[in-house]
């Protein structure tokens, strides 16, 4: 069954979270590489062996920079008693200062993406009646659509950019594209022919590897999950190949993982979640399969900064 989900993996989009700054800034994270992730409704970063979590600001849907500098994120603020405000925003992890993007002329955007050199982020945004692809420079200036949604066509989810720039990639549940940054289709792949009885949903995700030559594939299997307490299909991650076009299987069927990111070329962070576990967790694995190590409890939407920031 596809589904059709803003608001995270495997759950709805959130209750009403206030725009909030945590007190202390976050002087301890000024070396190294960083994850950043989402837990109760709240932007977290920590070291990249999960030591030394800290909670930075409210909101969800983070996306850490290149160098680790800056983490955009969504806010999300209850406008009415049924409608909500849903924002993109920018905050300085050193000195906590957060620029919420108020000039999009939408109150109704998700998942923001940062090129490699972190001057700009793609992001989906609603601001008639259906979803555009669209850029902005980090500082919130020179908004503008990089593909339109269309009536009665399927929403183009799941935006990340090429390692180069002058590319974006996404899905719509049926197809991965590559998309020309005047919003042409470069390639296209059918996800069940990429993947043989696998399918992805409105937020099943995608990441390009440090080398750009891969995409991390979060992928719904067709196969039954063996477990009475997990409702849904069996989540995994894939691997695939853009120029020989082949895809591998990174997760065995008994590891369920979703929401994966490129740790380096060779290492993988994911979401999982054991039998008889209510909380997700972020794990690290080499692309192998061997020796997945759980890194943060209690965690949603990883995201890292790049190798050598």
């Amino acid at each position: 069954m596809k589904r059709i989900i803003f608001g995270g993996a495997r759950h709805s989009v959130r209750a009403v979270v206030a725009l909030a700054l945590a007190a202390s800034p976050a002087s301890v994270f000024c070396d190294g590489r960083h994850i950043a992730f989402e837990r109760d409704q709240a932007v977290w970063i920590a070291n990249l062996d999960g030591t030394g979590e800290k909670k930075i600001a409210e909101g969800i849907f983070p996306a850490i920079s290149s160098d680790g500098t800056r983490v955009a994120f969504n806010t999300t603020e209850k406008t009415s008693d049924t409608t909500y405000a849903r924002r993109i925003a920018v905050i300085d992890v050193a000195t906590g200062k957060i620029n919420v993007f108020k000039d999009v002329p939408s109150d109704n955007s998700y998942y923001p993406s940062w090129t490699a050199d972190g001057k700009q982020i793609l992001f989906t945004t609603r601001p008639h009646e259906v979803w555009d692809l669209v850029v902005v420079n980090s500082d919130g200036t020179n908004f503008h659509v990089l593909k339109p949604g269309v009536q009665n066509e399927v929403t183009r989810y799941s935006p990340i950019w090429a390692r180069d720039g002058q590319s974006v990639f996404c899905e719509d549940m049926t197809n991965i594209y590559q998309l020309g940054l005047d919003g042409s289709v470069r390639a296209q792949w059918k996800i069940n022919k990429v993947v043989p009885k696998g399918d992805m949903s409105g937020d099943g995700r995608i990441d390009v590897s440090p080398d750009g030559k891969r995409l991390l594939l979060s992928i719904d299997m067709g196969e039954e999950s063996g477990r009475k307490d997990w409702d849904g299909p069996l989540p995994a991650l894939w691997a695939f190949d853009v120029q020989s076009q082949k895809a591998t299987r990174l997760t065995a069927k008994k590891l369920f993982g979703w929401d994966g990111v490129w740790l380096d070329n060779d290492n993988i962070l994911f979401l999982s979640r054991d039998a008889g576990e209510k909380e997700d967790s972020i794990y690290q694995m080499s692309t192998d399969g061997k020796n997945p190590k759980r890194l943060i409890k209690n965690a949603r939407f990883p995201s890292v900064s790049a190798p050598n920031a």
